[in-house]
């Protein structure tokens, strides 16, 4: 069945290849993203040329997370189209990069802003839908860096995720009365496809930087980075984030898994997760209410 879906952060990397393999499996996807008549006017070009080219389903529609009117214009515009959004896909977020001393509070409080307040922002917008016709999906990008390895100078990145992947299991206990079902996508590191480190941004104290430049062993900066990059394999293909998507929204309801790991740095996330929704799920089965496992029928 066609699906009506929405995802954002979508001009690039893993929501771009998201948004491409959901149209190509039929549905209608719409790519949003900042800007769409600034500096990603090139991309709404290309993606209007790719899909015209390939007879697909793909749309751009200028969508800020960090706008609470420009996410009401698009969700009211898709609305106003389809009169639903069946599927919400929470990729829009942004990497920084340095020691976490020297990024500033007003830093942290944007980082926040983008990787977890902007998902919030945008269920606000959507699930007044989802819920009135008690169906939808939630798919939520979260990180490996959750629950595996965690190397230094990514701190405040690491710290949204984590805030974004709980916000997204406590949305699931509490949507499942409503029939909305909660799937997290768990990507590990990947080198190729994607440009978080390319577009990182660096904290505002240089002089909090240097001090700590100047205390580390020479190039342990660029070390940090080759050896993240060494952890990931040759083979490893972003696009298989884009697949794992395409593959959760063609499941039938309610057979949908609450994690799916992509994770081909293996850093240990798999093994911690396990653990870690399992506790959660017999906790709510302690209490009586293990039903919110599960969407209503």
């Amino acid at each position: 069945m066609r699906q009506i879906i929405l995802v954002t952060g979508a001009s690039s990397g893993f929501g771009r290849m998201i948004a491409t393999g959901l149209a190509r499996a039929g549905h209608t996807a719409y790519a949003s993203m900042r800007e769409t008549r600034g500096k990603n006017a090139g991309t709404v070009t290309d993606i209007a040329g790719q899909a015209a080219k390939e007879g697909i389903d793909l749309r751009t529609i200028e969508l800020d997370v960090q706008d609470e009117g420009s996410i009401a214009a698009a969700v009211d515009a898709i609305i106003a189209d389809h009169g639903r959004i069946d599927v919400l896909v929470h990729n829009a977020g942004h990497m920084v990069y340095g020691p976490a001393e020297a990024f500033s509070p007003d830093q942290l409080a944007r980082q926040y802003d983008v990787n977890v307040l902007g998902t919030q922002r945008v269920n606000r917008a959507v699930l007044p839908h989802m819920r009135q016709a008690r169906d939808g999906l939630l798919v939520w990008v979260s990180s490996s860096s959750v629950a595996g390895g965690v190397p230094p100078l990514l701190g405040p990145y690491f710290a949204a995720k984590a805030g974004m992947d709980a916000l997204a299991v406590c949305y699931a206990k509490e949507l499942a009365p409503f029939g909305i079902e909660t799937a997290i996508v768990v990507p590990g590191a990947f080198t190729k496809g994607t440009n978080h480190f390319q577009h990182a941004g660096e904290p505002d104290d240089k002089g909090v930087t240097d001090a700590y430049v100047a205390g580390y062993p020479d190039g342990f900066f660029d070390r940090i980075r080759e050896k993240l990059a060494g952890t990931v394999p040759e083979d490893a293909d972003p696009d298989a984030v884009g697949r794992a998507v395409v593959d959760i929204v063609a499941r039938p309801r309610g057979s949908r898994p609450l994690r799916t790991m992509i994770d081909p740095a293996s850093d240990g996330a798999a093994v911690t997760f396990a653990v870690m929704d399992r506790v959660r799920e017999q906790f709510l089965d302690r209490i009586g209410v293990p039903d919110l496992l599960h969407p209503s029928r």
